[in-house]
């Protein structure tokens, strides 16, 4: 291991991170370095190892902070405690939580020191790093005995889920991810979307068509060429696609890093877009694809990013004879027959709405239709949406399938938009849901090619146009209200 930090007490938030990111620097400069002369050929004398950092906080008192707060403050009296990484990836986030548990409970300090978990060595590579390609099989087994490799032990996500079990004498978490779960997420996300973590905005939107990406791009092109001045491009500064290839705004001068972009021989499993703004409060868009599975996979590992809402942006099949085809629907609740969050969270957890997101939502439709009032439901209505995990869900025998969702009173049907809401539920990322009705197979109406072209055409442009205008409503509230006590249990992380 790299030289012995001692740990060192803080009250003041900013210092207590700089102690954080000296001993992850050390950690991760030590693991590197041992890495490139193993890769040379040369075995160290021992085994490798560096641990990381964490952040302690210990509370003696009952009594408890503002009953109006949603984060920022432990349960009760106590030893809290979670690991750090990637300081410099999460420097704001991690300094904004230090500072609310500061100001929260008066007179505490922050314990900072080297923690006994230890950094896999997957986990130290930079981004360009491909550094097991150029061992042989022999060399990378080899690799088992002298450095830790990512232990699935230590990555579960039992604090998020309520399901976890504090030793007797052990710390309670401070976080819903422990650093070596955030580290495997970010490495998924790489894989997944093509893109860095670095890039990924605190708004983000899910789509299941390639359409509406064709028109997030056309749109952030657009963006980065418009003059100053330009009310809709004000505020982006970069637009960036997989194979981080990275368009910057006119005037906005390019970053070293920039060069290393190239676009992908081939797109990822969901590619993700990002419209970019200096504060990472712009947009991300990720094609998830069809099917729950996707869904989860990539809102798992998005999560650990802790972004300040997600929308889901799609089409569905309505269910009401009344509704026509390009109608939209913002969900109110969810029948959840997509099952792969049976395990993680149990039907019988309520999926709210949440009112922040609903009225985003609505006020958006508003301002992008010019409908207003009655008139608005012509086009939207709100209710019940059922996600199914059966794509032939029509081929079931009858009366199946549609007799639950007409006495759960679905109006529309579709297979993620359950899963985007309960993960944001189960992670407490506020979450939301508006669909557009492309097909009605229980009346006869079902896709037709020529129909279909005709209807994206008319209609992805506009839908877009209303997800990106509800997150321009949600980035100007006040995040406390955004993440809200309605996402926290009773016995609740401090962390947001």
């Amino acid at each position: 291991m790299p030289t012995l930090i001692a740990t060192q007490s803080f009250t003041s938030a900013a210092d207590a991170l700089a102690h954080a990111r000296h001993i992850y620097d050390i950690g991760i400069t030590h693991l590197r370095q041992s890495l490139q002369e193993f890769v040379a050929g040369t075995d160290p004398a021992r085994r490798v190892r560096a641990c990381y950092p964490f952040v302690r906080i210990h509370i003696d008192t009952v009594a408890r902070a503002d009953s109006r707060l949603a984060y920022g403050f432990v349960a009760g009296p106590g030893t809290y405690e979670t690991t750090l990484t990637r300081p410099d990836l999460f420097e704001h986030y991690y300094l904004e939580q230090l500072e609310l548990l500061l100001r929260h409970h008066a007179g505490v300090t922050l314990e900072v020191g080297l923690s006994t978990q230890p950094i896999p060595i997957h986990f130290s590579f930079a981004e360009h790093d491909h550094i097991e390609g150029t061992m042989s099989v022999e060399r990378r087994q080899r690799m088992r005995d002298l450095f830790d490799l990512p232990d699935l032990a230590a990555m579960d996500d039992g604090i998020a889920n309520g399901t976890h079990s504090v030793p007797p004498g052990q710390p309670m978490p401070l976080a819903l991810f422990t650093a070596p779960r955030v580290d495997y997420s970010l490495h998924r996300l790489r894989h997944y979307t093509g893109t860095a973590p670095e890039h990924f905005q605190n708004f983000l939107l899910f789509t299941n068509y390639q359409f509406y990406i064709d028109e997030f791009v056309r749109l952030g092109r657009s963006l980065m060429a418009a003059p100053d001045g330009d009310e809709a491009a004000d505020g982006y500064c970069a637009f960036i696609e997989p194979g981080n290839v990275v368009t910057r705004r006119a005037g906005h001068p390019a970053q070293p890093a920039d060069a290393l972009g190239a676009p992908p021989p081939r797109l990822p499993q969901m590619p993700a877009y990002h419209l970019v703004r200096p504060d990472r409060s712009g947009i991300t868009m990720v094609n998830i694809g069809v099917g729950p599975a996707n869904a989860k996979t990539i809102t798992d590992h998005v999560a650990v990013l802790r972004p300040h809402a997600w929308i889901m942006l799609g089409h569905c099949a309505g269910l009401r004879n009344t509704q026509q085809l390009g109608d939209y629907v913002l969900a109110h609740g969810y029948v959840r027959e997509d099952h792969v969050l049976d395990e993680e969270l149990p039907l019988w957890v309520p999926i709210p709405a949440l009112a922040e997101i609903q009225v985003a939502l609505e006020q958006a439709v508003e301002d992008v239709t010019q409908l207003r009032g009655f008139e608005l439901k012509r086009i939207l209505r709100t209710g019940t949406v059922a996600s199914t995990d059966n794509r032939n869900w029509e081929l079931l025998p009858h009366p199946g399938p549609e007799q639950r969702f007409s006495q759960s009173r679905a109006v529309a049907l579709d297979m993620e938009s359950a899963t985007i809401a309960a993960n944001g539920f189960r992670f407490r990322v506020p979450y939301g849901t508006l669909l557009c009705v492309s097909d009605k197979p229980l009346h006869g109406e079902i896709k037709l090619p020529g129909m279909a072209n005709q209807f994206y055409r008319e209609r992805v442009d506009q839908h877009l146009r209303i997800g990106m205008r509800a997150i321009d409503i949600l980035r100007d509230q006040r995040l406390e209200r955004l993440h809200s006590r309605k996402l926290r249990s009773f016995n609740e992380v401090a962390f947001q």
